[in-house]
């Protein structure tokens, strides 16, 4: 499967008006064949930065149904812990990265959910309002870039999300996007 096949079967399955979870279902096969093979992200979408990871848009649906980001890591980079508020779909293409969920256990009382997950190339993880949307990711390596492609329900560079802190408090952001 190519990107251009890959925004196809989002489109259609979108254009089904499949409810969500059958939306994480199947997008979950489409994007496992589109990270299955590491030879098709051009090199402008997976330039690490020295300071920060990079928010690459490989598309953005036309509607602001779903968009397609690349989301490349330097080394021992790592997210704050944030949501999304929407669906998300993340597919590891390069390298692997951990992902830490956390719950609120009582007002302002942010604590993690499960053991991190480590996800490596060809596998995919779904976030979600519905069945748990905070999380902190990071780089699994200190010495080499890795790459993950993520599948939203929404122009996720314009919807408005939160990171947390320690202590739970939220702050609200945009996130907007890297520029290739």
């Amino acid at each position: 499967m190519n990107l251009g096949e890959l925004i196809k079967g989002f489109e259609q399955l979108l254009d089904r008006h499949a409810d969500e979870a059958t939306i994480r279902a199947e997008g979950t096969r489409l994007l496992a064949q589109l990270v299955a093979h590491d030879d098709w992200l051009p090199q402008a979408f997976a330039r690490p930065d020295p300071q920060r990871y990079q928010q690459y848009p490989l598309h953005r649906d036309a509607a602001g149904r779903f968009s397609v980001v690349s989301f490349v890591w330097g080394p021992g980079q790592a997210t704050p812990i944030h949501d999304h508020t929407v669906w998300g779909l993340i597919g590891m293409l390069r390298g692997a990265e951990y992902s830490q969920g956390f719950r609120y256990v009582g007002p302002n009382q942010l604590v993690p959910s499960g053991v991190p997950v480590r996800l490596e190339p060809g596998q995919v993880e779904a976030v979600s309002p519905a069945i748990g949307d905070i999380h902190r990711v990071h780089n699994a390596f200190d010495d080499r870039v890795s790459i993950s492609i993520h599948v939203y329900g929404a122009d996720i560079g314009t919807v408005s999300r939160s990171v947390y802190a320690d202590d739970g408090s939220r702050q609200h952001f945009v996130s907007g996007y890297s520029t290739p």
